[in-house]
């Protein structure tokens, strides 16, 4: 059975390989079946579980996970469009004073799903408009935020990419043709194995 597992991955990989299922597709449209980035910063990092839990239970799915450290190069590579800024020295360095968790969240409209979840970028304008929000609970101000996310599918694709490659991330329909021909070979492992005639 692990042999036709293998086999099946092997076959999507090999599809995948050659660009087949639109590897580098276009950004896909707002709506439907999407899936976003989100980043567990520094100062909410110790609180990975329970800021999992609650995009599960607005209809996240986590996809992937990486908690990691993050040097100043990779800071400053993901946060590039706000290098001229002022605040781009403090960012780098709250950005590596811990580790983070990277998550790849899937479910219906997650780009917007998840950034409704995390709130204002400003905890303390999220403590007073929308309390129930992850930045309100976990986060401390305009930087130490407790999360990152996605702000459109396009950005997702490539943020996605930053933590977990490009090739690393099953597209979701043959993901989903995966794990269906896995319940079945499961499924056909669990019966009995037909007798022999006498």
């Amino acid at each position: 059975m692990r042999s036709m597992r293998a086999l099946l991955l092997a076959a999507l990989l090999v599809f995948l390989g050659r660009g087949g299922a639109g590897e580098r597709a276009p950004c896909a449209r707002s709506g439907g079946r999407q899936r976003t980035l989100a980043m567990i910063k520094p100062d909410a990092a110790a609180s990975e579980e329970e800021i999992v839990a609650l995009a599960h239970r607005h209809g996240l799915r986590v996809v992937a996970r990486r908690r990691l450290n993050l040097s100043p190069a990779e800071v400053r590579l993901f946060y590039r469009e706000h290098r001229a800024r002022p605040f781009f020295p403090s960012l780098v360095s709250f950005m590596t004073s811990g580790p983070v968790v990277a998550l790849v969240l899937e479910g219906e409209d997650a780009v917007p799903a998840w950034r409704e979840l995390m709130g204002p970028t400003n905890s303390q304008t999220a403590r007073a408009v929308a309390r129930a929000s992850i930045r309100a609970q976990y986060g401390t101000d305009g930087q130490r935020n407790a999360v990152h996310g996605s702000d459109s599918p396009c950005s997702a694709q490539r943020e996605v990419s930053f933590f977990f490659g490009a090739r690393s991330l099953v597209p979701i329909q043959l993901r989903l043709i995966f794990d269906r021909m896995v319940a079945m070979l499961d499924a056909m492992q669990r019966q009995p194995a037909p007798r022999p005639p006498p």
